[in-house]
């Protein structure tokens, strides 16, 4: 049955609705001129399961989505806030907002302005193939649950400092969000996540931000066919148990690449940090962690291993021409190899005499000077000195002169073939 689209209002004649077959319900399909009052009259209008066809140019929001509808602009279309709240603030389940340009937001960080809010009860809404820019927040995912964000670019306010920007994705509350093919740069975080269990962000791409990935209180992730490049820190993971970060990329970050603060029982397998500016991975009080076939090349610092972190286990890593393999400092003797497969280390000068691809001989990345000297750093200038000299190698003819630390017993002659990970797609 068709229905008027217009009421009183005296819109464009070609505002012309036509009725489409959506499920076991009819839905109807409007077309929505860029005209003043047009976007605002058809929401009124329009009843659940309805799909709304934006023409092309900018249509006026801020716009609520209270009932299950379509908005598509088909790359063509956009709605402009009017600098307040969100821009589509969405509270009904199975609504989707796509191909649309979406911008100005508030900037209230109290409320979390944002390009695109998904309310508690708009379950398994869905946000794709948008351009969301120079708003506070771009997309604000808080407490929907089965929610998707995919194939956006996401682009926040470059003329605000960096910690008074909004995050890329925000999430807080939403079980089995599904985030990929996002590329997000300009914002604080790229993701930053505050206690929501079961989320997957895989295939985006960060860059210019403080962390790509932030993620705190959220046990039970995946993080994995990421590239974050040129940001502060890579991927951030705190107080979460059992995330999968697998295949990701880390390019020039400018601290850490990767990052675990009371992080326990994770998988963090098959990523690449390369040229980090201070540390590959650093890992403070994290637990019971499986660090396996990752590549860390070229920091400063390969691996940073500190307050008290334990039974980690640490298998088929490549550590390639960082200036210090790894820092360790503690009385502890921790093998780093498992079931007789260690890490290759590009500075072991060693044989393989039997061809099995084992050196013959152990690998111990720090000695009894690096630790004095971490402890001490006033002790730097006495590195040239004969008596520093003496002790390395006193220390190499005598083994049990050695501190605890990190010992390698079957580490690798060549580093592992790894396949690159994918990346996000918008630009």
């Amino acid at each position: 049955m068709h229905r008027a689209l217009f009421n009183s209002l005296a819109l464009s004649a070609a505002a012309v609705a036509s009725l489409t077959v959506c499920g076991p319900l009819q839905a109807e399909e409007w077309q929505v001129p860029a005209e003043k009052g047009a976007l605002q009259q058809v929401l009124q209008q329009a009843q659940a399961g309805d799909i709304l066809r934006l023409a092309p140019g900018k249509h006026e929001g801020p716009v609520v989505l209270d009932k299950p509808l379509t908005l598509s602009g088909a790359g063509k279309a956009g709605i402009a806030g009017n600098g307040s709240g969100s821009v589509v603030t969405i509270n009904a389940p199975d609504s989707v907002v796509e191909g649309l340009e979406l911008t100005g937001s508030g900037l209230s960080q109290d409320t979390l302005d944002a390009g695109v809010k998904l309310t508690k009860t708009a379950h398994r809404a869905i946000v794709r193939d948008n351009r969301i820019l120079d708003n506070l927040t771009g997309v604000d995912v808080h407490g929907a649950r089965n929610a998707t964000v995919s194939n956006n670019l996401i682009e926040g306010r470059q003329d605000l400092r960096m910690n008074e920007r909004g995050n890329g994705i925000y999430v807080w509350n939403a079980p089995d969000l599904l985030a990929e093919f996002n590329t997000i740069r300009y914002g604080r975080d790229g993701i930053f996540v505050n206690t929501s269990p079961k989320d997957t962000f895989r295939n985006n791409r960060f860059e210019d931000l403080r962390f790509a990935v932030h993620y705190m209180h959220g046990n039970n992730g995946v993080i994995e066919n990421n590239v974050s490049e040129g940001n502060d820190i890579g991927y951030a993971l705190m107080f979460s148990d059992r995330l999968k970060v697998r295949n990701n990329v880390s390019l020039g970050d400018r601290n850490h690449g990767l990052m675990l603060n009371y992080a326990n029982h994770a998988e963090i397998s098959g990523n690449q940090v390369e040229g980090g500016g201070e540390k590959c991975l650093f890992m403070y009080n994290a637990n019971k962690n499986t660090v396996t076939d990752n590549s860390f090349e070229g920091c400063p610092i390969g691996v940073h291993f500190t307050a008290g972190s334990a039974n980690n286990a640490f298998k088929g890593n490549a550590f390639i021409g960082n200036k210090t393999q790894v820092k360790y400092v503690g009385s502890r003797q921790l093998d780093w190899s498992t079931d007789g497969r260690g890490n290759y280390w590009s500075d072991h000068p060693a044989f393989d005499m039997n061809g099995d691809g084992i050196a013959d001989t152990a690998y111990r990345p720090n000695d009894m000077v690096d630790q004095v000297l971490w402890t001490q750093p006033s002790a730097k200038l006495l590195v040239g000195s004969p008596a520093v000299q003496l002790l390395r190698w006193t220390q190499s003819q005598f083994p049990a002169l050695l501190p605890g630390g990190i010992v390698d017993n079957a580490p690798l002659m060549h580093p592992p073939v790894r396949a690159t990970p994918n990346s996000g797609v918008q630009g």
